[in-house]
């Protein structure tokens, strides 16, 4: 047994692991077993129960399952992140997709951008994004500019919403960027209100069989996520995704993840960036 926690015998493991599929779609290998075992261990003394066995119970017949549901889900989730992680991605934003965006729209008189960062985690990605944002639009005037961030995480998308960070978070970005968009605070620094107001953090599961939002997206990040899925959850979600672009909108993706099994849905662009065919 680890320290500080229980025993998961290999049969109740197999337990945990179709519930947390079928809440996340996340497919926990069996190398997976130590860390679900040192993660749920704490929900286990929250409850002030004996084993796994009572909580496997606890979770499906308990009045406060679903309550409880959010905690698990909370505890196994991966939620690494770093301000412009993979900058070549903003890179690319800045130097190709938002210039042409701009570009058509004095042809079209559409001023309107939407962004999704799915899987947002504690908020750096969104807020890479806001800030990117505003540096490609500062001259730009009369635009309808929003982003919306999603996890299933509610822990990490209070975090994000407060956008309060360590000072060795920040290290990835530029003096320049620092003072303009934080504002120091004795325990780290916090995102400006301009970039905070670009952003709505949403609890969202990427499993639902429809997603909610009516209007289609022009860029979507979904980095390091669809890695965890099986084959056939990765399809739907990719599917879903694909039926949220809007036509020639970009998909971008981790640097571990490949959409080469979807060419008829995406068009590879560079490395881990895709946009939408048809």
């Amino acid at each position: 047994m680890l320290a500080n926690s229980f025993d998961l015998s290999d049969q109740e493991f197999k337990l945990f692991q179709k519930i947390i599929y079928r809440e996340t779609g996340i497919n926990m290998s069996d190398k997976k077993k130590r860390l679900v075992i040192a993660r749920l261990s704490k929900r286990l003394r929250a409850l002030k129960l004996d084993n796994f066995t009572q909580y496997h119970e606890y979770l499906n017949e308990s009045p406060y399952a679903q309550n409880e549901i959010v905690n698990l889900i909370n505890r196994v989730t991966t939620n690494k992140t770093d301000f412009f992680r993979e900058k070549h991605h903003f890179d690319f934003l800045s130097n190709n997709i938002f210039p042409k965006i701009i570009i058509e729209s004095k042809n079209t008189g559409i001023k309107r951008l939407r962004v999704w960062s799915a899987g947002c985690s504690t908020g750096e990605e969104p807020y890479s994004l806001a800030m990117t944002i505003s540096e490609s639009f500062k001259n730009e005037r009369g635009w309808d500019i929003k982003i919306l961030a999603t996890d299933l995480d509610t822990e990490v998308l209070q975090k994000a919403n407060q956008g309060i960070y360590p000072t060795q978070s920040i290290s990835p970005i530029t003096r320049e960027y620092v003072s303009r968009y934080f504002n120091r605070k004795a325990d780290g620094y916090e995102i400006s209100q301009q970039i905070k107001s670009m952003i709505s953090f949403r609890k969202l599961n990427l499993m639902l069989p429809v997603f909610p939002m009516k209007k289609p997206f022009d860029v979507i990040f979904c980095r390091n996520v669809i890695i965890y899925f099986d084959h056939e959850t990765k399809i739907n979600l990719l599917k879903k995704f694909y039926a949220h672009l809007k036509n020639d909108g970009y998909m971008f993706i981790g640097h571990s993840e490949s959409l080469r099994n979807m060419k008829e849905h995406f068009k590879y662009i560079k490395n881990t960036i895709y946009q939408k065919v048809g």
